[in-house]
């Protein structure tokens, strides 16, 4: 491969560059420059884009200290505004909720409103998809008799007002975790662990004004559960995914498809995605291929690195690909979410216990069941914990994470990440390159003839298929000087 700064003119004035082939490759094709110098194309095993993120500003939310259990949800009808839930620990461990809006690469926040005056854990927060301004809150009460329950919000410009809490089981229970089922109004799915048995079990939870009644359980897996996660498929009403730890099964990292039906719910057949101790769970449902999810987890059989795996629902069975690790160090605080509006694209957040307890980020980028992961980005150079990270559904690449910031007196804080990088996409061959051969690639600030059926003047991106398009995408391909010739950014 020749480096970079070796260019020469090639076809009508291209800038090109000589590199070597994994894959055989076609002329006119996308290509990604590997890390080991080669090229390869854009949609082939392992060769996906995989963005980076350009972090903005950071902003307060509980200056009290001692923030724990964040969680983050934002509006799907309005953009720009969210809403984080969290135990203040300056304020009796009451739980707490504020509201917070985005305005271009800004944050601000309206008043902190208590949803619970007493000791909480395990907070989730949700908007209603279905209805504007609606939220819903689970929690865990840490005082007898240590029940789980939701309460239903309503946001009003930055103020949030509570219904009464409308406990989960009577029995008890504890871990809850909430997602609502975009097909069907009023209605989300609640998890949890029996306190009688610690079983793992669902319900459903039908809303009405700030209301909730529940319908019967149903145990997914008749043993103690201690970490579990629940999301719902928004292109298929009534499915969603539990992933836990099973207790019975020497705590392997286990999925199972669970069907709503009305107020009922029953399961298909539990499938392992790691065959080792895995905790620290976290998953979010592909919103652009129906049936597809990425669960992240602490693999404890693999030197607690950070990994995740990607899974596909097919009625009520689940089939996962192959495990892949995006942290080789202890990994803890997990947090998935999808990109809405960048195809095949998600994000982790997770602490590195390895790097100095520090927040990062990582994006996957999916081709089938396959994950392309970009290096992990520092966001907060201090000791990160309870961080959680939700994707704008109503901008491109805009990523918003809450978390602790112990190396600020442990207080509740804000950072949004607003663009992505197109790094590693390299250019596109001027000619057909054998596998393991060299070639010719006009590479970015060049010309390349080597398209056809391009708009003259219009802006082309590369797609996660590495196929040029005028939809939108993180990776700006150039513009069309022809209906032959594009101009490669840079």
């Amino acid at each position: 491969m020749s480096n970079l700064s070796d260019l020469l003119p090639a076809g009508a004035g291209a800038k090109s560059a000589t590199f070597t082939a994994s894959g055989t490759l076609s002329s006119g094709q996308t290509v990604v420059l590997q890390s080991d110098g080669t090229i390869s194309a854009i949609g082939s095993s392992g060769s996906n884009l995989t963005p980076s993120p350009i972090f903005t500003s950071v902003q307060t939310f509980n200056s009290g200290g001692t923030t724990t259990h964040i969680t983050v949800s934002f509006d799907p009808n309005t953009n720009g505004k969210f809403v984080i839930a969290y135990k203040d620990g300056a304020n009796s461990n009451y739980g707490t909720a504020v509201v917070g809006t985005i305005s271009g690469t800004s944050i601000s926040f309206g008043s902190e409103f208590v949803f619970q005056s007493n000791d909480v854990a395990y907070i989730g927060v949700k908007y209603d998809p279905n209805t504007a301004n609606r939220i819903v809150i689970c929690y865990q009460n840490n005082t007898s008799p240590y029940s789980s329950a939701v309460k239903v919000g309503t946001v009003s410009g930055t103020s949030i007002s509570f219904g009464s809490e409308n406990v989960i089981s009577s029995s008890g229970n504890h871990i809850p975790s909430i997602a609502f089922d975009s097909g069907n109004a009023n209605t989300f799915v609640a998890i949890f662990s029996d306190s009688s048995t610690y079983y793992g079990k669902a319900v459903v939870g039908t809303i009405s004004g700030t209301s909730v009644a529940f319908g019967t359980s149903a145990t997914y897996v008749s043993t103690a559960i201690y970490q579990n996660t629940v999301t719902t498929d928004p292109n298929n009403s009534g499915k969603f995914i539990v992933a836990y730890q099973d207790g019975s099964n020497s705590n392997y990292g286990t999925g199972i498809v669970g069907t709503i039906s009305g107020t009922s719910i029953s399961f298909g057949t539990a499938t392992v995605f790691n065959s080792g101790n895995s905790d620290n769970f976290s998953s979010d449902f592909d919103p652009n291929n129906s049936g597809k999810f990425a669960v992240g987890y602490r693999d404890n059989g693999n030197s607690n690195y950070g990994t995740a795996v990607i899974g596909t629902v097919s009625g009520t069975s689940v089939a996962f690909g192959s495990e892949s690790v995006f942290n080789t160090g202890s990994t803890e605080r997990l947090s998935v979410s999808f990109d809405a509006n960048n195809n095949n694209v998600f994000a982790i957040g997770y602490e590195d216990v390895n790097d100095s307890y520090y927040g990062k980020v990582v994006f996957g980028s999916v081709s089938g069941t396959n994950i392309t992961f970009s290096s992990g980005v520092i966001f907060n150079e201090a000791r990160t914990d309870s961080l959680s990270v939700a994707f704008n559904p109503n901008e491109t690449s805009s990523l918003l994470i809450g978390y602790r910031d112990n190396g600020d007196s442990s207080k509740g804080k804000a950072l949004l990440s607003t663009a992505t990088n197109s790094a590693d996409f390299i250019g596109i061959t001027d000619q057909a390159i054998a596998d393991t051969a060299t070639g010719s690639v006009v590479v970015e600030g060049g010309v390349t003839e080597k398209v056809s059926g391009l708009t003259t003047g219009s802006t082309y991106y590369v797609q996660d298929d590495g196929t040029l398009s005028t939809t939108s995408s993180s990776v700006t391909a150039g513009k069309a000087l022809s209906a032959t010739k594009l101009l490669l950014k840079g």
